[in-house]
């Protein structure tokens, strides 16, 4: 994320108004973008440009004038599916074990299992593919 989002994200927030900024946490997509350079941007279209870690994206928001209070992870279970992707190449979805993973994706979101909400929970902190940092942003007299 280059300044001008930031600037613009603290522009438009309302005085003590919260935001919530998602990026793709910085190990899982780190990973995918080894296993294929066919998976972020410029070559897929719409694919990420750029990651961050923690950090960074936490110390990005306060130069912009936005405080950072919270942050998480979420769908661990999600990284080896699309470490699969990029390992087979991500357009390729007629591999078997993308497919399969892919339905156990789609049973585990209608179904909500507690067993695969448990793993998520464990998992999230090392595995979660999103990043959430929640900020503030903060006036100063």
């Amino acid at each position: 994320m280059t300044k001008l989002p930031f600037k613009e994200l603290f522009r438009v927030l309302k005085p003590n108004g919260k935001i919530a900024i998602t990026i793709p946490a910085f190990l899982p997509e780190k990973i995918c973008w080894m296993l294929s350079d066919e998976y972020y941007a410029p070559k897929e279209v719409g694919g990420h440009v750029r990651i961050y870690r923690k950090n960074d994206i936490r110390r990005k928001m306060k130069l912009k004038g936005l405080q950072p209070f919270d942050y998480h992870r979420a769908h661990a279970l999600h990284s080896p599916y699309w470490w699969l992707k990029c390992a087979v190449g991500p357009k390729n979805e007629s591999n078997r074990l993308v497919r399969l993973y892919l339905r156990f994706l789609t049973w585990d979101i209608v179904k909500q299992p507690r067993i695969t909400k448990y793993l998520e929970k464990v998992l999230q902190p090392v595995l979660g593919k999103s990043a959430i940092v929640y900020g503030q942003k903060k006036e100063f007299l």
